[in-house]
Order: structure tokens, then sequence, then C-alpha cells
């Protein structure tokens, strides 16, 4: 494991721009990594600690080490309750399939020569570095054994967890500290994927694999598959349980897939990908629409087939105009988050991890459709997982659609385990007053969730706000999700009320 200090070597004039705007990412991460601790009271009736006093009010203050100066009486708080680690892994590079070659490189990074413990700028890659950086955050509580009353961890798995798309591993700031007090063996990573975040940003050139020669999807799965992979061995985990937000979702289950012997449990929270779009009149739904929707539609499916990403789109724009837009972007979507230097640090976070050279981003277009269906639905993927239990959880406004996502899925194996199949145990847990961007939204329930979805809810005290499940007996009587914006098709509609 390298130091907790990312620095970053970018080819190109704005060479010098760029390294600054990694700076500012981790400051604006180290911010985040201060309100952490602060979350982890999630009983129904605790309200939230008042956010750190930060030095300085207009920039994100920090030390030379890159953490936010604290006082003295929080500092030994953190301490006390939690260990709280940004970290860099380097992985092997060949293993991980993405093209060779100098031309392919962005934002990378080598350990330093004269001191192997820290990452530092280099001007130049050689054609013999053969590693990337994949960046994270390890909490670890450190009186979880005893405030669960237990002798030893060594049976409970830690909760690794994958962040969505153009978002990185702190977006889940405000349910590390609380998760690590109540489940995982008190030990939650959450990494920053490869071509997001502060990882390395190689250029997103995929290598053809031998039996897969015109399968996109496949390779850009195997990316991150592998690097993750890569990872988990670096780090000597044996068993994990795997969480994933949105598009760290569907990576997740493909990780699964290859990999289902290194997952105990799978958590899919929000996650895109799931349902099949020849079971939805997705273009009777197109026609029906206004005519400024079907303009809206062309214009980005063309932009989509393209390439254009949202973040390349941000990256157009003036910085002026492109942090205007993030921030009302937090303000519209995160109105739960009401302190203003955290909606400063959240929308810095945001805004930079974009505004960095594009990588990971670019996986867009291969996985998912202009519809944002997937080309290759995990509905069908994941009733064959060789993983016991795959839990998902859903905020009750989520756009992402848990009818045809979740709640299909779990209504499929339902079927198919009447049928004698065996298949994964689905549970499905919905949010109260969230969105898509649960963990943040209400993340006291949100984290009552994952520890349901862990097995481990007989350590929730009586007072925790408790997620929705998913029940047959109440599921036609009790409509909690909104309704799918997607109107399925009259067969697919018959077929599922057959099966029931």
């Amino acid at each position: 494991m390298a130091s907790s200090s990312l620095f970053s070597s970018v080819f190109g004039p704005s060479s010098s721009q760029l390294n600054a705007r990694v700076e500012t990412m981790r400051a604006a991460e180290a911010a985040l990594m201060s309100f952490a601790h602060r979350f982890t009271n999630h009983s129904a009736g605790s309200g939230n600690v008042d956010p750190p006093n930060l030095a300085g009010s207009q920039n994100v203050a920090r030390q030379d080490s890159g953490k936010v100066k604290l006082d003295d009486e929080t500092q030994q708080q953190q301490q006390q309750r939690h260990r709280l680690e940004l970290f860099d892994t380097e992985i092997p590079r060949d293993n991980v399939p993405l093209r060779d070659g100098i031309s392919s490189c962005q934002v990378r990074t080598k350990k330093s020569v004269s001191d192997p413990g820290r990452l530092s700028h280099i001007e130049g890659i050689s054609n013999d570095d053969r590693h990337l950086v994949i960046h994270g955050v390890k909490v670890t509580s450190n009186n979880y054994a005893k405030k669960q009353g237990i002798v030893t961890c060594d049976n409970e798995y830690p909760l690794v967890m994958l962040h969505g798309y153009m978002n990185g591993a702190l977006y889940f700031y405000r349910n590390l500290a609380g998760l690590s007090d109540h489940a995982f063996g008190g030990q939650v990573y959450a990494l920053d994927m490869l071509g997001w975040g502060l990882s390395s940003r190689p250029k997103f050139q995929t290598r053809t694999l031998q039996g897969y020669e015109n399968d996109d999807t496949h390779a850009t799965e195997q990316v991150f598959v592998e690097s993750l992979e890569e990872w988990r061995k670096v780090h000597r985990i044996d068993k994990m349980i795997l969480g994933g937000h949105s598009m760290g979702g569907y990576l997740a289950t493909a990780y699964a897939e290859k990999y289902p012997e290194r997952i105990d449990r799978l958590i899919l929270i929000s996650p895109a990908g799931v349902p099949d779009e020849r079971d939805f009149d997705v273009k009777e739904r197109i026609r029906g629409s206004s005519f400024g929707f079907r303009l809206f539609f062309g214009t980005a499916s063309s932009l989509w087939n393209l390439g254009v990403t949202p973040a390349s789109f941000l990256r157009s724009l003036p910085e002026s105009r492109g942090r205007k837009m993030v921030e009302n972007y937090i303000r519209g979507r995160l109105p739960s988050i009401t302190c203003p230097r955290e909606q400063r640090y959240l929308g810095e976070y945001l805004y930079t991890n974009a505004a960095l050279p594009g990588s990971g981003e670019d996986c867009l277009g291969k996985i998912l459709k202009p519809t944002t269906f997937a080309y290759k639905p995990t509905l069908h993927r994941i009733p064959t997982l060789k993983v016991k239990h795959v839990s998902f959880i859903y905020g009750q406004n989520d756009w992402m659609d848990p009818l045809s996502g979740g709640v299909e899925t779990w209504k499929r194996c339902q079927q198919m385990k009447r049928e004698g199949k065996l298949v994964p145990d689905i549970q499905v847990y919905g949010v109260k007053n969230a969105g898509h961007l649960v963990m943040l939204e209400n993340w006291k329930e949100f984290n009552s969730a994952m520890i349901l979805a862990a097995g481990k809810g007989d350590r929730l005290s009586a007072d925790s706000p408790m997620p929705f499940q998913v029940l047959d007996s109440i599921l036609d009587h009790f409509p909690f999700f909104r309704p799918s914006m997607w109107q399925k098709k009259k067969s697919a509609a018959l077929e599922v009320s057959d099966s029931q």
C-alpha cells in the first residue's frame, strides 16, 4: 500500500493546471473526510452533529499532509471512535485489459524512487512502468468488537463499496463510520474505481479479449472487474461483502459473476442496467411524448452515440458556468444537505472529479444504451449468480425504477425457486424520502438497510429508522415506489402475472 497522497503526471501544456485540480480534489476529499465521523448515530431521534468549523471560508483549507485542520478535541474523538485512512494501491497494469503504450496515458502515478512510500510527480511515463493506482478510503471502528459484544471478527467480512457514474469513494462519507460500527467486522472500504476520482486515469481503450472479439461491453466490464480483483489480491481480502451504487452496482454484479467465491453478499444500491428494454414499449413511449421531449431525446441520443459524456460536456463549459451547474444540482437533488460548508465541499469534489481528464466515464455508451437500458441486462444475470445473498436498496422516489429492476428480479427468482432451481436469496429494500442518491438523502435509513442486507439486523436499536421491505403479501397492496416511466409491454405484464 502506498502513501495516502496522490500526485498525478499529466501530459500536455495544461499539466500544471491539471496538477492543481488534483490538489483541489484532494483538499475537497479531505474536507468530506472530516465530516464522515459526524454521521454515526442513526437512531430515528438523533440529529446531526454540527459540522466542523474548517479553516478558510472561501477555499478548502488543508495542511501540507492534505488533511483538514480540526481542533484538538475533534481529532481526539476521531481517533477514539474510528480510524479513517486515505490510501493508494498499485496494481499490475498487465492484468487489466487496457491497450498498452505511452500514448494511452493521461493521469498516471508512480512511486518515488527516493521515498517508495510516497507517490510523486513525474514528467513522463516510461514503457517499463507497469502499474496503475486504485485510490480509496478505509474506515475502521476502533470499538467494534466491544460494542457488538463479540470476541473476534474472524468470521465477518469487510464491506467494499463502489461508487456510481461520475461519483467517487467519498460520496459515501455520510455512511462510512456508522456502517463500520454495526457490521462488516468493523471495516469498510470505499474505492475510486479505475478512471475516476483520484485513481489512475488511463485513456479508456480496451484490449480485444479472446472469445469476445466483437463484444465491447464484455471488454469494458472486465476493465473494472480485473482492476477490482487485483486490488483485492494486494489487500489479501479472501472474501468481502461487495456493494455498488448505480453504475457501481452493475459492475459489482459483473465482478460477482466472474469471482463468486470472493463474495459473501452482494448489495446493489439503486443499480443501473437491471431491466430489459425488450419488456417495455420504449418506442411507443417516445412517440407519444411531446415534441420538446422527442427533440431533447433525439439530440441526447446522438451525442450519446458519439461518445459525448456528461462530464465531457461539463468540461466544455467555462469553469464558472460548470461550477454553477454543479451547485444548482446539489441544491436541487440534495435538499437534505443544508450545511453551506458541506454543500461547498461536496460541490468541489463533484466538479473537480468531472473536470479531470475523462477515463472511466467513457464506459457509458459501451454498457448502456441512450435509453439507459443495458446492452446486457443484469435482470437475467443475477438469478444465475453463485452468490447466496443479493440485496437491492432503492430510494422511494428513485428514478432508476425499482419495480422493473430489483422487484422484477425478486419475482423471477421466486418463480425459479418454485421450479426447483437454485437461485440467490433476493431482498429488496426501500428508503423513505430519498431518490437515486439514497446514501446522502436519507443516510440513517440507508445505513439500516445496509445492515439488514449484511444479515445483521439484530444489531439495530429499537429506534433505528427501518426501510420498507418488499414482501410477497404486501407488494401489490402497498405501492411504496413511484411508478415506472416506461410502460411494460402487455405480453411481458401478462407473463409476470401468470407466474405469480
